[in-house]
């Protein structure tokens, strides 16, 4: 058995659930405290993956980070390197589409934070950052990694703009998802069940996962 496409969605998810995880903290701590009007619409643009066909998103990469896409063009020209059709392109891609996860899940948790908490630590003269690191991401532990965790999962079972930007490629670029396709697709059936099968596992334990934090959060 070929374990490559496993190991490659989990170097993919963990690789992008990092980069959401640091930038949807971030982007949900700058955007809360941003003028009403600046508000509504930063959350709609890093919402807009959430609600988007992954071919779409897919599609957009590829104009921009393609052989003919400016940013595409630019890489191949001034280092000889071609962003997609590699498994970089899926980190890429799965960022773009779990970071409204991690982002709307952090917004909720600050916004449901008791601010006074925080007016008591500036009357006390304690910074900014010390009531950021110390107060504010402490008691929304829990919510963060609820959003990293779905995040996570949500990288492990993208298929549609993966697909695009990576395709295929046994031993390079393929994943679960695609693997799954791939396999139903030749008609070698007990293959595609097998990775369903290891796909299933993982949703559940990442499920009963969130399961528990949701519960601690209530509790």
């Amino acid at each position: 058995m070929n374990w490559f496409p496993l190991w490659n969605s989990l170097r993919i998810s963990a690789i992008s659930t990092l980069l959401t995880f640091f930038g949807g903290i971030w982007a949900a701590h700058r955007i809360a405290r941003a003028p009403r009007l600046l508000k509504g619409v930063l959350d709609t643009v890093l919402t807009l993956p959430l609600v988007l066909p992954p071919t779409v998103i897919g599609f957009f990469i590829l104009i921009t980070l393609g052989p003919k896409g400016p940013v595409g063009a630019l890489a191949k020209a001034w280092f000889d390197w071609t962003i997609t059709m590699r498994w970089q392109a899926s980190v890429i891609a799965v960022t773009i589409v779990t970071f409204p996860l991690m982002y709307r899940t952090v917004r909720a948790a600050f916004d449901a934070f008791d601010r006074d908490l925080i007016y008591a630590g500036q009357t006390l003269g304690l910074g900014d950052g010390y009531l950021f690191w110390r107060v504010l991401l402490p008691n929304c532990r829990d919510a963060l990694l609820a959003g990293a965790v779905l995040s996570f999962a949500r990288g492990l079972g993208e298929y549609g703009a993966t697909s695009m930007v990576s395709g295929y490629i046994a031993g390079r670029t393929a994943t679960i998802s695609m693997s799954v396709a791939y396999f139903w697709q030749i008609g070698q059936d007990a293959e595609a069940f097998f990775w369903v099968g290891v796909n299933l596992v993982i949703s559940l334990t990442v499920m009963v996962t969130v399961n528990l934090l949701e519960k601690r959060r209530s509790a």
